[in-house]
């Protein structure tokens, strides 16, 4: 039986990824599959408590990349509960349009039915949107951060009802869990102490698991947000992002099980298929809601589009809901297929929707361009570039160490880009001249495009990014130097044939300056 779950899986996500969608509707189909091969959640009950530990690890990681400043704007909680109560309101005008056309399975169906469906539809996936996200390397950048914050509201939202819906409010005691942060000094001693190795892995988990999620649950609150609040609590920690990352390739592989329970849950009927697809003409109304929210705050419409995408998909918190109406009788049973139906092709229609994102918005960006205000928001006014002969894009470890490089040669004349406002904060208060840009904008490159540097250093961590910049760069006819960073050789291969005129090989010139910098210390050897 194993053996057969982890062909299943391993195919059908080998062969969506080699067609150029994402594993993650692989291993959906797989689901799908493995049911049809007569395994169903019963007999592999297992997967089920994986999937729970892979949400709960992504929580986690969430928490330890989240700024909670970002939380408190009213774009945020004042965008999300706008979002949430315009989503339900047009989604429940739009069933009962069903209803009123004839369609059988709405129809019989009361006002307070209709409300509590249009309620578990208005969710957008937090497991499936933050995977994009980091998938593209997008966590960051502006609109990333507006959708994981209005998904993280809506996550509180789904708490309070799944609260609610048990008629029992968290224990007295929970209200302690406020004076959590007062724990803050010890557990960041103890992360000091716990060094780079696997004892960082326990101590991740032991936090997730134990400080977060068990402890919240004996107090009667939602376990996943106990492993959030304890990520949010770590964030600030200088090693936070080293803990994000030993924890990635376990939680990448337990979150498979999550896309797997979907398809495990039951193949549907021809009801349930014909339901599940009409709940789809709810997607462009989610995209519209989202756009239009994001544009009356003033944020650019290449940002409104990439938010709305990213967003626009039901949510496994939409299943939960329901399976609890059904539970407490409020619901017929085929509403649970039906909506699973509908989560999985809503993956299946947002994630090329999502990797194709910035192709859609340079095709319609005279269009979009025009549909955003006047006044733009604060945060996302198109940057003013000026006139430097070095631009360093990417500010890690790797841009920063160039650009203090570089700086003996162009002085004042060098200017560094990266799309983290916090590491943009950072590298001010040192004294080096960095502004907060997306490479990833088109609109970053219309300006870039006219822009008479000498040398363009592309440092992105992500290797797409280093593409999509070079890509830009040479269809503008730049005629300067650009030299960027690789990690592999096929990496390499493929910026030289896109005309980088220097490849630095992060790993063989880290192994070059290591013995340069040895033979430079060695006393010269003594001639005869």
């Amino acid at each position: 039986m194993e053996a057969a779950v982890l062909l299943t899986t391993f195919a059908c996500g080998l062969l969506f990824s080699r067609i150029g969608l994402p594993p993650m509707i692989g291993y959906l189909i797989a689901g799908f599959a493995l049911f049809s091969f007569g395994l169903d959640l019963q007999q592999l009950s297992i997967i089920e408590h994986i999937a729970e530990i892979g949400i709960t690890l992504l929580l986690f990681a969430i928490g330890l990349k989240l700024d909670i400043k970002s939380l408190l704007q009213k774009e945020i909680w004042a965008g999300a509960s706008l979002t949430f109560s315009a989503s339900i309101l047009v989604t429940l005008g739009l069933l009962k349009c069903m209803a009123w056309i004839g369609l059988t399975a709405i129809e019989g169906l009361n006002l307070n039915q209709l409300l509590l469906i249009s309620f578990a539809l208005s969710f957008s996936s937090t497991v499936f949107a933050v995977k994009t996200l980091e998938d593209k390397g997008d966590m960051a950048a502006l609109y990333g951060q507006i959708a994981i914050g209005i998904l993280i509201m809506q996550d509180i939202f789904a708490v309070i009802y799944m609260t609610a819906s048990k008629g029992q409010w968290p224990s007295i005691y929970a209200l302690g869990l406020l004076l959590l942060p007062l724990a803050r000094p010890l557990l960041y001693r103890i992360l000091d102490k716990v060094g780079h190795g696997e004892l960082l892995v326990l101590f991740g988990l032991f936090s997730a698991f134990v400080l977060g999620a068990w402890l919240f649950e004996q107090l009667g609150v939602k376990p996943d947000l106990g492993a959030l609040f304890l990520g949010v609590l770590l964030a600030p920690h200088p090693k936070a992002n080293e803990l994000a990352k030993s924890l990635l390739s376990l939680k990448e592989l337990l979150l498979i099980g999550f896309f797997l329970t979907i398809g495990l849950s039951g193949l549907p009927t021809l009801s349930d298929l014909y339901l599940g697809l009409i709940l789809l003409l709810l997607l462009p109304i989610k995209f519209i809601v989202f756009y239009l929210t994001n544009y009356w705050f003033g944020f650019r419409g290449r940002t409104s589009l990439m938010t709305g995408l990213a967003l626009t998909n039901f949510s496994e918190f939409g299943l939960i809901v329901i399976s609890i109406a059904i539970a407490a009788g409020s619901l017929p049973s085929q509403f649970a297929t039906a909506i699973a139906i509908s989560l999985s092709i809503s993956f299946i229609i947002s994630s090329p929707l999502n990797i194709l994102n910035e192709q859609l918005y340079q095709k319609f960006a005279k269009f979009f361009s025009t549909a955003q205000k006047s006044t733009l928001h604060p945060l996302d006014i198109p940057l003013q570039i000026g006139t430097h002969k070095c631009l360093v894009l990417g500010m890690g470890r790797v841009g920063a160490g160039a650009y203090d490089e570089l700086k003996k040669f162009y002085d004042d004349d060098i200017l560094g880009i990266d799309h983290k406002i916090e590491l943009v904060e950072q590298h001010q208060q040192q004294g080096r001249n960095v502004i907060c840009g997306d490479a990833s904008d088109k609109d970053f490159w219309d300006q870039l495009c006219h822009h008479s540097s000498q040398l363009v250093l592309l440092a992105m961590p992500h290797h797409m990014g280093n593409i999509f910049a070079l890509e830009q760069l040479r269809a503008s006819g730049y005629l300067g130097q650009v030299a960027a960073i690789a990690r592999f050789e096929d990496e390499a291969k493929q910026l030289k044939e896109l005309g980088a005129d220097n490849i630095y090989n992060l790993y063989q010139a880290a192994g070059a300056g290591f013995a340069e910098n040895f033979i430079k210390k060695q006393p010269r050897p003594q001639t005869r």
